[in-house]
């Protein structure tokens, strides 16, 4: 996956499994685990999560993507 379609991707409000799963290169299983501990987390701080969603910015912080690198990657590119 490029910089630019990480940052297409990351710009959305919502995150289901499918982006989860591209975004960290995982399989399902795996995507389904981190899922589950984002929205319990949330749950635990008296969020009320979409069952099939997670917002976009915990998964930004969970799996630590770096959106200025990603930025400067892709204006490089455009150079």
């Amino acid at each position: 996956m490029t910089a630019e379609e990480t940052l297409n991707l990351i710009s959305k409000q919502w995150c289901n499994l499918e982006d989860l799963m591209a975004l960290g290169q995982l399989g399902r299983n795996s995507a389904l685990r981190i899922k589950r501990e984002i929205k319990s987390k949330l749950t635990k701080q008296g969020y009320k999560i979409p069952n099939h969603l997670i917002p976009m910015k915990e998964v930004v912080d969970y799996l630590d993507i770096n959106i200025n690198y990603l930025e400067s990657r892709t204006k490089k590119g455009r150079e």
